[in-house]
């Protein structure tokens, strides 16, 4: 799931040797922290989100094969 969330990423922004997912584990919870460059930030977020939120919709169906609940966070 990490790759998968990092492959995305990496594919979105102008600097990929920036992306960094870190994958955390909260009360049973998989979090994937993505780091980018400041510039491109945007790219990950998009326009209202709508990036963004993709993002998390597909970790969530790779989640569902584990049997987990995935949360994905875009740090600045």
């Amino acid at each position: 799931m990490r790759d998968l969330v990092e492959f995305l990423a990496r594919s979105l922004v102008d600097d990929p040797g920036k992306v960094r997912v870190e994958e955390l584990e909260e009360d049973g919870d998989i979090v994937l922290e993505i780091t980018v460059a400041e510039d491109d930030i945007g790219r990950v977020i998009g326009r209202g989100g709508r990036i963004a939120n993709a993002i998390r919709t597909l970790a969530k169906a790779a989640a569902i094969r584990e049997d987990r609940r995935v949360i994905v966070e875009i740090l600045e």
